[in-house]
């Protein structure tokens, strides 16, 4: 009997994740599931842990969880976590439940049956909408990738085969929201005359100035991005406020991999101020991707070698996010962004390729600002939605 009919005929089993054992069979999977991938790059399997710690890590401080394994004749076949983030309900006041970490063989059954787990979990606690893929928030990896599977991730960036797409869609979930990544290339930045203009304008009309990001006083640097993250981006589309031990968590894994020449913090002099003020930050990271698809997942034996040796030749950056606080969004500081970034896509030492991601579909004006770049849209990021029938105690 070939292992195809096999499994046909076999029916899936869904159960929680509840042992140290489940636990590592859940970690596990993407790493069987894609090791013939080309465009896979696998993450640091210490990486995976920590995210996937529901006691110690602090986003499940605000989050209730549960954990999936799909079976089929005792085969690990899928996986998907169901997440209920009180945060993002509290902010939004809305009753939403999401699911993430999803990775399942090209299997219909195992698919509706995880997303099954999921969506009947999240309705007996309340949640009248689910969405993802979130993992596990959209502060950290999020989206279905939905076109250019030839193409590797940037780090902290998400891959899936291009089935995915078929099998949540055939469940019955439409798109919630695309989001976009961009390429850019140094003999293709376009720093436009008028960019250069406003820049200049910033800086002498309205005192605003930027300076590299201070290592030596990482905390401190550390709450100035939080509290300017929390202010710029809280009109944003499925934003989640960062709490101080969750982002101080964040902060601590993006310190291992930053270049301070590439993280910026925008300040204005503003009256009753002694010192000038922040108001902006940038935050590109080396696209460590490069080194890790060399080591696939593990740092030893000589996984950590390979890694610091393939590390010093990386030349491509991810752009992952930049922000203005809300009382100086119209003043167009971006452009001073813009134009340190392209000091370095220019310069002989800097990085002349960048992957801008992820961007809102519905955010015009920073799509608009990336085409008169000269970025190139080259991947689309997928959350889906459905609805939930009410099945709590809340009707």
């Amino acid at each position: 009997m070939s292992l195809k009919e096999e499994t046909k005929r076999d029916p899936v089993t869904v159960r929680p994740v509840r042992t140290g054992r489940d636990n590592r069979a859940f970690i596990d999977l993407p790493y069987r599931l894609y090791r013939e991938t080309e465009h896979w790059v696998a993450p640091l399997r210490m990486a995976q842990k920590d995210i996937l710690n529901t006691k110690n890590h602090p986003f499940y401080q605000t989050s209730d969880v549960q954990m999936y394994l799909a079976e089929r004749n005792e085969r690990v076949v899928g996986r998907i976590m169901a997440i209920l983030n009180r945060a993002h309900n509290e902010f939004h006041e809305e009753r939403a439940g999401f699911f993430g970490f999803f990775e399942v063989e090209n299997d219909p059954d195992a698919s509706e049956s995880l997303l099954g787990a999921a969506r009947e979990w999240l309705g007996e606690r309340g949640a009248r909408v689910m969405r993802g893929p979130v993992n596990p928030s959209t502060n950290y990896e999020c989206g279905l990738l939905v076109d250019a599977f030839e193409q590797d991730p940037a780090v902290m960036m998400p891959y899936n085969p291009s089935y995915y797409a078929d099998l949540i869609e055939r469940f019955g979930m439409t798109k919630a929201m695309d989001l976009y990544a961009y390429d850019i290339e140094g003999r293709g930045f376009q720093m436009t005359a008028k960019l250069k203009r406003v820049a200049e304008r910033l800086k002498r009309k309205d005192g605003i100035t930027i300076r590299t990001v201070n290592i030596k006083d990482f905390a401190n640097e550390v709450e100035i991005v939080r509290k300017v993250y929390n202010d710029a981006w809280s009109r944003n589309w499925g934003f989640v406020p960062v709490s101080n031990s969750e982002f101080e968590h964040l902060a601590k894994d993006l310190k291992q991999i930053v270049d301070p020449k590439v993280v910026y913090i925008a300040e204005k002099i503003v009256e009753g101020h002694s010192k000038p003020v922040p108001i902006g930050f940038f935050l590109a990271v080396p696209d460590l991707n490069i080194a890790l698809k060399r080591i696939y997942g593990r740092l030893l034996p000589f996984g950590l070698l390979k890694l610091l040796w393939h590390s010093r030749k990386i030349k491509r950056l991810r752009v992952i996010t930049m922000g203005v606080v809300k009382e100086y969004q119209s003043l167009g500081a971006a452009a001073i962004f813009y134009e340190e970034i392209y000091k370095q896509a220019v310069s002989p030492g800097g990085y002349p390729t960048a992957e801008m991601s992820w961007v809102l579909e519905n955010n015009v004006m920073m799509n608009r600002a990336a085409e008169m770049i000269g970025a190139r849209r080259s991947k689309t990021y997928r959350i889906y939605e459905m609805g939930i029938q009410a099945t709590d105690e809340h009707g």
